[in-house]
């Protein structure tokens, strides 16, 4: 079950170092990780996408299918989803777990919105 979110990046093991870690060094990268059977992941792509659309000069926000993109989810311990990296300077700088509300995650990613 696709979800329309034309705000967000879709990303896979392959451009991962060039999409996320290269791109973190100018804004940083919100990088979603789910997976198409996830309820909640799914509930979670319409306010990823909102906040994609609504912080665009400030984040990017790719999201990473841990089903198709295996050794990516296991390099990064993601082992419950919905979870949320985010990027600065190539490195992970913050980890969100969960479900969240738009306000919410605005309120996680405070310091830099």
């Amino acid at each position: 079950m696709a979800v329309n979110t034309p705000n967000i990046i879709d990303v896979t093991e392959d451009d991962f170092a060039e999409s996320v870690l290269a791109a973190s060094g100018s804004k940083p990268v919100l990088v979603d990780f789910w997976a198409t059977w996830c309820r909640p992941c799914t509930m979670m792509a319409p306010v990823l996408d909102e906040l994609a659309g609504a912080e665009s000069d400030k984040l990017t926000v790719a999201k990473v299918d841990v089903e198709a993109n295996q050794e990516l989810a296991a390099e990064y311990q993601i082992t419950a989803i919905p979870a949320m990296l985010l990027f600065s300077e190539g490195k992970p700088v913050k980890r969100i777990t969960g479900a969240k509300s738009k306000s919410a995650l605005r309120t996680e990613l405070g310091d830099v919105l």
